[in-house]
C-alpha cells in the first residue's frame, strides 16, 4: 500500500484551498477508501495549530482539529528515537526541526512526503518526495 506523510505546507493548503489542494484531497479521500496510508507526526500538528490559531483565531482552530480528527491521518507521537533521528537529519541536512521530523516519520514508515515546501527539495536524494505545484 502505498503511504505519504503530509506537512504543515501540505495540510495549509487543504485548509486553505490553495494550489495543490485537490491533490492533498484527494490522496486524503483514497485513504478513506483505504487505498492509501496517510501520516503525519504530532510536532507538524503542533505547527499546524499555532500556525492558524494565530493566523485566524481559536474558531477557525477549533474547526480545523474536528476536520483533522475525522479525517484518516494517523498521528504519530514523539519519543526518544524520533527525536534523536529527526535531530540527526536536522545536523545533517539544512531544514527546519519540525521538517526534521516529518523527513524522520518518512524515513521511519517508508512512506512519500507530499509537500509544496521547496526548501525541502535538499532532502530529496534522502527520502521520495511528491510536489505539490
Amino acid at each position: 500500500m502505498r503511504a505519504y506523510v503530509l506537512d504543515s505546507y501540505a495540510v495549509l493548503a487543504l485548509l486553505n484551498n490553495e494550489p495543490g489542494a485537490a491533490k492533498v484531497d484527494d490522496i486524503l479521500h483514497a485513504a478513506e477508501e483505504e487505498d492509501v496510508q496517510v501520516s503525519m507526526s504530532l510536532i507538524n500538528l503542533g505547527e499546524i495549530i499555532y500556525l492558524v490559531e494565530h493566523r485566524w483565531g481559536q474558531e477557525k482552530l477549533r474547526e480545523m482539529l474536528a476536520y483533522l480528527e475525522a479525517s484518516p491521518i494517523e498521528f504519530f507521537e514523539v519519543n526518544l528515537e524520533r527525536i534523536l533521528n529527526a535531530s540527526h537529519i536536522k545536523a545533517a541536512h539544512s531544514v527546519p526541526y519540525t521538517d526534521a521530523f516529518t523527513i524522520s516519520l518518512c524515513k521511519n514508515i517508508d512512506a512519500t512526503l507530499l509537500t509544496g515546501n521547496r526548501e525541502l527539495d535538499v532532502v530529496s536524494g534522502y527520502i521520495d518526495i511528491e510536489w505539490l505545484d
